[in-house]
């Protein structure tokens, strides 16, 4: 009679773990892309979606002063200082500017290589409008007048290593003792394989932009943040892009 009890509790604990697989849901897992699929996918976005470039660069701008304001709240970081590239990413951070500025900061650009692109002529104007200065080069005491770094250097189109003047700059930041937040990629690493030459940021914060690129599993810091809320259906089925959900209304979701 004993054996027989067993015998239906093993019967019924099998088919309650049976039901639990069915009603559990599974483990969330986050995609990232290659660099070739990264820079596929934003060119579908401009030629089969009907994106611009400003159009998206004001969204991802938005979502980096999002989160930077979500972790680095202002009465505590006041003054961030914003270091842009010459490319998409650095426009990204002069966007990111202005809208920090709208939350009540007082950011400073650091734009060491200036472009005679218009959208970049008019996002330096648009700093300019709301009196956020642009400088060339890191200003003198700038470790002890600023609270934070906010890394737009390089994106997923950087390959070897940085050239100057953006070398000495990413030593200077890295030696820092700020905390840094890297938009899209920390700033010197490889996009697939992270900072494999040992001379790329090591951010204490992650703004992910559209999805996580590969080089994101490498990250090691505090908060990872997904931003850039712009991807149709039909792109994230064709590069088989799996996202989390996004809040509400929110710009970004942290990972």
């Amino acid at each position: 009679m004993l054996h027989s009890r067993r015998g239906i509790s093993r019967v019924v604990f099998s088919r309650l773990l049976h039901v639990l697989h069915w009603i559990t849901p599974p483990r969330f897992i986050m995609s990232c892309v290659s660099q070739t699929d990264a820079q596929a996918l934003d060119g579908e976005l401009f030629s089969t979606c009907g994106f611009s470039v400003d159009q998206l660069m004001e969204l991802a701008g938005l979502s980096v002063a999002t989160a930077v304001a979500r972790e680095y709240p202002q009465a505590a970081f006041p003054r961030p200082l914003i270091v842009c590239g010459p490319g998409n990413n650095g426009g990204d951070g002069l966007v990111a500017a202005r809208h920090l500025r709208l939350f009540g900061y007082a950011p400073l650009v650091v734009l060491p290589k200036r472009t005679s692109n218009e959208l970049y002529h008019r996002l330096v104007m648009q700093c300019d409008v709301f009196g956020i200065p642009v400088v060339e080069t890191l200003p003198e005491e700038w470790t002890t007048t600023y609270s934070l770094i906010v890394d737009a250097i390089f994106g997923f189109s950087f390959k070897g290593t940085a050239r100057p003047p953006f070398d000495t700059i990413l030593a200077a930041l890295q030696t820092s003792g700020l905390p840094i937040a890297s938009v899209d990629i920390p700033s010197g690493w490889d996009v697939e394989k992270g900072n494999i030459q040992g001379t790329g940021l090591d951010p204490e914060m992650l703004i992910s932009l559209s999805t996580p690129k590969a080089c994101s599993q490498f990250f090691k810091g505090k908060h990872h943040y997904l931003g850039g809320r712009f991807l149709p259906p039909a792109l994230t089925h064709k590069f088989h892009i799996n996202l989390p959900m996004y809040p509400a209304q929110d710009q970004v979701v942290k990972l």
